[in-house]
């Protein structure tokens, strides 16, 4: 049995003072004791989910950023990305994914919901192991030890008229029969590392029919992701051919609960956003991937005020940061309602703690893992803010939270604990060099 103390430890009624956990063999959290006041200087708090992870698109950040058209957009950003993701074999996906796992935990990040549409070879067919880029995935989290929600992708069509996948699409593509197998194969391997759930490319890459058979495939707890409403021109699709905007329409086919989660729903009405709160489903909100693609800002005071759920994604990766994703979210509404202090509400004052509440309390039903609150029960999957950093120098429980997001672009992570597991220390993932070695030969392959 394992021990993890505190002389602050975030749980789920606010901090307290010198606290510990006990985690038994499976890496859950057992007991919360006091521990001894002199044992550890430590502030913990819980480990953050990150929602929606392409983790090939790591290796292009920063690569999409001059001008290829004066009406530059989502829809220019695409055809790089589909040049880029071409180029990509099981074994580079590997190294790719152990890179960007490794950062994630550095940051905080403990658990990531990969939304795996990369499938098959450049031509679009099936390698022998059909499940080969996603075993890739899996041996990425698993050597970086962060826990995995491996959510492979439907993409059948692309756009709501029905029209065949394009040839740069075509390794994206499953017929349903071919997608279940998948699915079966990969829940086969799940362990306590690793859930397997759904993803659903988008509307207008799933038709209508082939949507309703594979939900009616499912286990019924088994977590759905879709990516939906994140640009205007979907929502003007949608209605032209659906008669319906995206969020209205999934709503009214489909049965949208708490295993849900719609992934950026940037674009709603005001019915849209009391429809999502109604259901229990969590939006995944991608502040840094959404800014750079120039998607729009998400409605968060509307959607808080009505009692929706949430969490942050890192999508495509210019960022790999748990901290800017929630700056950016808060300093988005800032900008466009012209007032400070938004994502609060009358029980929770302070932003941050807000913040943190909310993704903590989003990430069980959107991963599949138990995980979210340092409580018994859940996993011991834990972040310890460097308080030798200057920025957090003196902090109270009263500000801690707040000057952890929102004091600067110091990573102010020292250590973080996977299942009880240590696999940051320092700052620092304990196989950093390794990984970045293999990071900059596969970089050295790609860009060739």
């Amino acid at each position: 049995m394992k021990t993890l103390d505190a002389a602050m430890l975030w749980t789920p009624g606010g901090w307290q003072a010198d606290a510990g956990f006990d985690i038994d063999d499976q890496g859950r959290i057992v007991a919360i004791d006091s521990a001894e006041p002199t044992a550890s200087a430590s502030w913990i708090v819980p480990g953050i989910a990150n929602l929606h992870s392409h983790a090939f698109q790591r290796a292009m950040a920063g690569m999409a950023e001059r001008q290829t058209n004066p009406e530059d957009s989502f829809w220019t950003w695409r055809e790089t990305m589909y040049r880029f993701a071409a180029r990509f074999t099981p074994e580079l996906l590997k190294d790719v994914a152990a890179q960007l796992y490794a950062e994630m935990l550095e940051a905080g990040y403990t658990t990531v919901c990969e939304f795996h549409y990369l499938h098959h070879a450049p031509d679009g067919r099936p390698y022998d192991d059909p499940a080969a880029m996603s075993r890739a995935l899996v041996a990425a989290a698993r050597e970086t030890g962060i826990r995995l929600t491996l959510l492979p992708v439907l993409y059948m069509t692309g756009g709501f008229d029905g029209r065949a996948l394009g040839e740069r699409q075509r390794r994206f593509g499953h017929d349903l029969d071919a997608y279940l197998r998948l699915i079966d194969t990969l829940c086969e391997e799940a362990a306590p590392d690793l859930h397997v759930g759904c993803a659903l490319h988008s509307l207008r890459a799933v038709p209508a029919d082939a949507m309703k058979a594979v939900l009616a495939a499912l286990p019924p707890a088994m977590p759905v992701h879709i990516h939906i409403a994140e640009q205007v021109g979907e929502v003007q699709d949608c209605l032209a051919i659906r008669n319906a905007r995206p969020v209205e329409w999934l709503l009214d086919n489909a049965a949208v609960d708490a295993r849900w989660t719609l992934v950026h729903a940037t674009h709603l009405n005001a019915v849209e956003v009391q429809g999502i709160a109604r259901t229990g489903a969590t939006v995944a909100i991608c502040p840094t991937t959404e800014a750079n693609l120039g998607d729009g800002l998400f409605p968060l005071r509307d959607y808080l005020a009505a009692g929706g759920r949430w969490g942050i994604g890192s999508d495509s990766h210019i960022s790999v940061s748990p901290v800017e994703e929630l700056r950016w979210l808060e300093y988005g509404q800032r900008l466009i309602t012209r007032h400070r202090n938004i994502a609060v509400r009358a029980t929770s004052p302070s932003v941050g703690e807000t913040l943190l509440a909310d993704v903590s309390a989003s990430a069980r039903q959107s991963t599949g893992h138990a995980i979210g609150r340092l409580a018994v029960g859940e996993f011991a999957d834990a972040v310890v803010l460097d308080t030798d950093a200057p920025p957090l120098f003196g902090l109270t429980g009263a500000d801690a939270i707040d000057r952890w997001i929102f004091s600067g672009n110091r990573n102010l992570v020292r250590d973080v604990h996977v299942g009880g597991r240590r696999v940051v220390v320092g700052g620092h993932h304990v196989q950093r060099d390794a990984i970045a070695a293999r990071y900059r030969a596969a970089m050295t392959q790609l860009m060739g």
